[in-house]
């Protein structure tokens, strides 16, 4: 088994001048499509080279309160008007601005066994993969997961 025979063909992308708002709306799309919710996009570049992801994490790292130490406990605030504040502030931050910009890729050819090494060691849900240089796929935690459970049972 590799990379080629579990990957996923139909992804959706971004563009790292995509506000958060064009994002999450991405993200909507891409979970229609695939018919199972989507946590992580591929973000291109012009020229259609990968040029990071983002994820349900970089979002929920930039919309958590990261100064609440300085500002007082959350019991201290009214977290409504914290969350409406920042939601709006929060839909033009462009996506090259908080994407993971330094992505780990595999090749077609990679095997299941070297997948699962390098999403438990490096802790990563998906995984690009890539050949002469373009996107062809991607690999999802999920997929290595239930792939393995098949094999596990016969």
């Amino acid at each position: 088994m590799i990379a080629r025979d579990i990957m996923n063909t139909d992804f959706q992308t971004l563009r790292p001048t995509d506000t958060l708002a064009e994002a999450v709306n991405c993200f909507y799309k891409a979970s229609a499509a695939l018919k199972r919710k989507v946590f992580g996009l591929m973000v291109t570049n012009e020229t259609g080279s990968l040029a990071g992801i983002l994820s349900m994490y970089d979002i929920l790292m930039l919309i958590q309160p990261k100064h609440i130490h300085i500002w007082g406990e959350m019991d201290d605030l009214d977290p409504n008007l914290l969350f409406d504040d920042l939601s709006i502030r929060v839909r033009s931050i462009r996506v090259g601005d908080i994407m993971t910009a330094d992505v780990i890729t595999i090749e077609p050819d990679t095997h299941i066994m070297v997948i699962v090494d390098l999403m438990i060691r490096k802790h990563i849900r998906r995984i690009p993969v890539i050949e002469d240089g373009k996107i062809i796929g991607i690999v999802y935690i999920s997929d290595v997961f239930y792939y393995l459970l098949q094999k596990l049972i016969k």
